[in-house]
């Protein structure tokens, strides 16, 4: 371009007076516009930045250990660089809010300490090594205690649980073997019972999850000059729960060609990627980390907000398929549903706490700063950063957040996720970022009125009552997070 502009005024000077330029002079420059206003920026949060001074003021290798730290105690979802941003912020405040209730983002000495502490039992409860494979020439991370058998095959080697349900198998293959094309086709190729959920391919890797009606599996491979090298990992369908946590660990520490990094960046047990996946069960599996039977405890169908009373609201599409419905072990019943059909009304006997909740009047704006909290089949509920989108709310949710409420930052209700799909496409198990429908705030409170149950609805978000200071992710969910219940369906 900038040739461009320096020879055309050549070109005019040596008297090149052909087509348009031999008719006579050139029109007069049209005025230049002017540009619009840019845009103003918002201002910085005082307590992000003073928590990304502190993090960052510390040595690159504590930053990244404690990014992983984060990882295994199941409040950070992030990949382990170092650098601090808003995932490690709302990372910190969520396991402030779960250990000590003071969610500022800002790890204390003792935090990092026991922070450290518990993630390092979880990584030895599930006995996960980073360790060198000399048959297929790659680096993974296995976690033993649920993979103790291993075994050479033809090119790699295999780690199996002792009932043969979980397999992980590495693999490699010369130059002019096979090609990356060669072996994406194969892996996608049709099958009856087998759908593909995923399908990744680039010039140098491919990934590649897929599903059956009792299986799962997650297929990696990248392309160097040593040849080809990956992985395979393949599970029953019933131990979904635990394994697809550990699917996204090995992914995340596995190496195809160590050899071409640096020593000072090979992955090893204490520098190699964190799983991006929570992994906060592990932390009370036992030793030897049995596989459950393949009837234990079913994730959520749905996810309700207690009301009290007895009383829990949730999406009514949650429920389609749930003709039985449970809270808290207990057979619950739907009272009502609202006219739309969006909303449900459940009772449960022996439910104890929760109240009406507060409700934002006013409707949200594209791409505000929004969570979802969604139930688990054990323990605290998740926390999930969302944004809202048109019509609905982006957020990277797990199977059963159908009725999750949705906070904006000052922890008022701005509705419920109205539907989760019934065949999610998941990532090694996991939900992307994905836009979903919500039941909005303003439904939600007529619904509550019409049901005996009129809940506070905030002012405007100027006031005290709407911003507030609970403006931090953890300091959002807080009130909240003890009303958040998972609803199951009865087999």
């Amino acid at each position: 371009m900038k040739a461009f502009r320096t020879g055309l005024p050549a070109l005019l000077a040596a008297g090149l007076a052909t087509g348009a330029l031999a008719q006579g002079p050139l029109p007069p420059a049209a005025p230049a516009r002017p540009k619009p206003p840019a845009a103003p920026q918002p201002a910085p949060d005082p307590a992000f930045e003073a928590a990304r001074t502190a993090f960052e003021a510390l040595p690159e290798a504590e930053r990244r250990g404690l990014q992983d730290s984060l990882v295994w105690t199941g409040d950070y979802n992030g990949v382990t660089t170092g650098a601090f941003g808003k995932r490690s912020f709302d990372g910190i405040q969520t396991y402030q809010t779960r250990t000590s209730g003071a969610p500022t983002g800002l790890l204390t000495p003792p935090e990092r300490a026991a922070l450290k502490r518990e993630a390092e039992e979880a990584r030895r409860a599930a006995r996960f090594r980073v360790q060198p494979d000399p048959a297929s020439g790659v680096v993974v991370g296995v976690p033993e205690a649920l993979l103790p058998r291993k075994s050479a095959i033809p090119g790699g080697t295999r780690w199996q649980s002792a009932d043969g349900r979980v397999t992980l198998d590495t693999k490699s293959f010369p130059q002019r073997e096979t090609s990356l094309d060669a072996l994406f086709e194969r892996a996608i190729a049709a099958m009856p019972g087998r759908k593909v959920t995923y399908k990744l391919k680039k010039p140098d890797f491919i990934v590649i999850t897929a599903e059956t009606a009792g299986g799962r599996s997650y297929i990696r491979y990248a392309e160097g000059p040593q040849g080809i090298r990956g992985f395979t990992l393949g599970y029953d369908r019933a131990l979904a729960d635990m394994v697809d946590r550990l699917v996204i660990a090995v992914a995340n520490n596995f190496s195809p060609f160590p050899e071409d990094a640096p020593a000072s960046t090979a992955p090893t047990a204490a520098t190699a990627p964190a799983p991006r996946a929570p992994a906060a069960g592990l932390a009370a599996a036992p030793a030897a980390m049995p596989l459950p039977a393949a009837q234990a405890e079913a994730r959520p169908a749905a996810t309700g907000l207690l009301l009290g009373g007895g009383r829990v609201l949730t999406a009514a599409s949650a429920l389609e398929s749930c003709a039985a419905p449970r809270i808290g072990g207990a057979a619950a019943r739907i009272e009502r549903r609202d006219a739309a059909g969006s909303l449900a009304l459940l009772s449960a006997e022996g439910l104890a706490g929760g109240a009406p909740p507060q409700l934002r009047a006013e409707p949200v704006s594209e791409g505000e700063a929004l969570l979802v909290l969604g139930a688990q089949a054990k323990g605290r509920p998740s926390v999930a950063p969302a944004s809202a989108a048109s019509e609905g709310v982006y957020a990277p949710l797990q199977p059963g957040a159908g009725g999750a409420p949705v906070l904006d930052r000052s922890g008022r209700v701005v509705g419920l996720v109205a539907r989760f799909p019934t065949a999610p496409r998941l990532i090694a198990g996991v939900m992307p970022p994905t836009r979903y429908a919500v039941v909005p705030g303003k439904a939600v409170a007529a619904f509550l009125s019409e049901s005996g149950l009129p809940a506070g609805v905030g002012k405007d978000a100027s006031t005290d009552a709407g911003k507030g200071a609970a403006t931090t992710l953890g300091g959002a969910a807080a009130p909240v997070l003890g009303a958040v219940v998972a609803i199951t369906c009865a087999r």
